[in-house]
C-alpha cells in the first residue's frame, strides 16, 4: 500500500492585507530600531577622523574614512539582508495564523449555507488548533440541542394532532395553523 504524501503548503499569502501589513510592521520596527546604531557609530568615527585630521594625521584619517565607508556599506547591506529575512519569516509565520482564520471563515460560511461537511480541522503546525476544537464542540452542542428540540417538537406536533380531533371546529383552524408551522420547523431540522 502506497503512503500518501503529506500536505504541502503552496500558497503562503492567504490573507495579503493582514500578512503583508504584519510583515511590514515588524520589518519597519526592525529598521527603525537598527538605524540608531549606524548613526551612533558614524558620529563616533567621524569625530575620531576629525581629531586625526586636526592632529596632523591626514593619511591615517583618509585610511580610516575609507575603512569606515566600507564598514558602513557592509552594515547597511547586512541590515537590508536581515530585514528581508525577517519580512519573509513574518510571511511564513503569519501564514500559520491567516490559514486557520481563512479555513474558519470558509467553514462558517458552509455551515450557514447548509453545506458543511463534517468537522473543522486545521493543518498540522498551524496556530490556534484549540479554535477548531472549540468550534467543533460548539456545533456538536448545538446539534445535540437541535435533536432534543426536534424530539420535543415532534411530541407537541403529535399531541396537537390528537387534540384537534376532540376540539370544536372553530378551534381546529388555529390548531391546524400551529401544526403547519411545526411541520415547517421540523423540515428545517431535517436539513441540518
Amino acid at each position: 500500500m502506497a503512503k500518501s504524501k503529506p500536505y504541502k503548503r503552496r500558497i503562503f499569502i492567504i490573507n495579503p492585507k493582514f500578512q503583508i501589513k504584519f510583515s511590514l510592521y515588524v520589518a519597519g520596527l526592525l529598521i527603525i530600531s537598527s538605524i540608531v546604531y549606524p548613526f551612533i557609530f558614524d558620529t563616533f568615527v567621524t569625530g575620531m577622523i576629525a581629531q586625526l585630521k586636526n592632529g596632523g594625521a591626514n593619511q591615517l584619517a583618509s585610511a580610516t574614512t575609507l575603512k569606515w565607508k566600507a564598514i558602513l556599506t557592509t552594515l547597511i547591506l547586512w541590515q537590508v539582508g536581515i530585514t528581508t529575512i525577517v519580512f519573509i519569516s513574518c510571511i511564513f509565520i503569519s501564514h500559520k495564523v491567516a490559514g486557520p482564520m481563512y479555513k474558519l471563515v470558509k467553514y462558517l460560511t458552509s455551515v450557514r449555507d447548509g453545506s458543511a461537511g463534517g468537522k473543522l480541522y486545521f493543518r498540522g503546525g498551524d496556530y490556534f488548533p484549540e479554535v477548531a476544537e472549540e468550534v467543533n464542540e460548539t456545533f456538536d452542542s448545538i446539534q445535540e440541542n437541535y435533536k432534543n428540540d426536534f424530539v420535543y417538537i415532534s411530541e407537541v406536533h403529535a399531541y396537537l394532532n390528537n387534540l384537534s380531533m376532540v376540539v370544536p371546529d372553530d378551534k381546529k383552524v388555529v390548531l391546524n395553523e400551529i401544526n403547519k408551522k411545526l411541520t415547517e420547523i421540523q423540515s428545517r431540522f431535517h436539513n441540518l
